[in-house]
């Protein structure tokens, strides 16, 4: 790949690139879009509605608008077909709660330097993000992003014949939801904490699979794991561990799955270099800031950590996901 040649005025862009995200994180947090997609309206009318102030909010429409991201004709502001599609809360397709994940994120990123500095995560981070709301930000932004490619994934991997699928750590369930609509002789265990099942049981009912998929509520990393698979699905959940505890993740996931059983682990996965692509390096960092010992793997120390587990016929899955993700898989003897 050739590499990027840098200019000053693109340096500096970059290094203010976040006063775009901070506009994008407020639109979404005051509601802007859903309240535009419904109809146009005046700076002074959707200030009246949402409560603000009427110079602020305009100033926040017109630097939207300026991000085509909505619309304005002469004095009214309207949603883009874009935004209405997946920034408004009537929108199936929403992605508020992930864009709200990222909004919460901020502060500790800018305190970088000194999570570098000590190699420890940042604690003010961490303790908030036990609060309600940025904890559904959390499991709802998961959800989000599943939605997006979660019929992707399930499309490219094969499970005929396979009759039950472990979702470890799966959160919201997003994923078993997808595997059981593309193979209907599939049935699933939404495994992970229980603070997860208000969530997980929401997303089960939405798409009316209590039947199939049943959560079940416990810690991976010092409980045991319920019953026999033959398929068991981690989907970035590695990440937030150091080296030493994914082995401990993966051997216990080995250890459910029948012969011949099929594991696969989802992840940011870096080039064995470790300096590309991008996403990962910098989501490595994402987890320094949020996790004593969290970081992103090249797909060499994925292979040997499932390797080391048991699994054999290691191979990655041929799929184009976003932000440098990847499918490792393996099959237990």
């Amino acid at each position: 790949m050739e590499k990027k040649s840098w200019t000053a005025a693109e340096l500096l862009q970059l290094s203010g690139g976040y006063w775009s995200a901070c506009a994008l994180h407020a639109g979404v947090k005051l509601d802007v879009f859903s309240t535009l997609a419904e109809k146009a309206h005046t700076g002074a009318q959707l200030a009246g509605r949402l409560g603000t102030d009427e110079r602020g909010l305009t100033m926040l429409l017109n630097a939207l608008a300026a991000l085509e991201l909505i619309e304005k004709h002469g004095e009214s502001y309207g949603a883009t077909p874009f935004a209405a599609e997946f920034l408004s809360r009537q929108s199936p397709q929403y992605l508020g709660h992930i864009i709200l994940h990222h909004h919460y994120l901020m502060p500790g990123w800018s305190r970088l330097d000194g999570a570098v500095r000590s190699g420890f995560p940042d604690r003010e981070r961490t303790e908030k993000s036990f609060e309600p709301e940025q904890r559904e930000s959390f499991e709802m932004g998961m959800f989000d992003l599943a939605m997006l490619i979660g019929p992707k994934v399930a499309a490219a991997i094969d499970l005929a014949g396979r009759r039950r699928l472990l979702d470890l750590g799966g959160g919201p369930g997003t994923y078993a939801v997808h595997f059981c609509l593309k193979n209907p002789e599939l049935s699933a265990v939404d495994y992970d904490l229980p603070s997860t099942r208000p969530f997980a049981e929401r997303t089960i009912a939405r798409f009316g699979l209590g039947n199939r998929i049943t959560f079940c509520a416990g810690d991976f990393m010092t409980d045991d794991l319920p019953g026999r698979f033959d398929v068991a699905w981690l989907s970035h959940i590695l990440h937030g561990c150091g080296p030493d505890a994914c082995a401990v993740i993966l051997r216990k996931s080995a250890s459910v799955l029948e012969p011949g059983g099929l594991i696969m682990v989802q992840e940011f996965i870096l080039d064995d270099t470790m300096d590309a692509p991008l996403h990962p390096a910098l989501f490595a960092l994402n987890m320094l800031l949020g996790t004593p010992e969290g970081r992103s793997y090249s797909q060499g120390e994925l292979y040997a950590m499932l390797e080391s587990a048991g699994a054999r016929n290691l191979r990655r899955i041929h799929l184009e996901l976003p932000n440098g993700a990847g499918v490792i898989a393996g099959n237990m003897p």
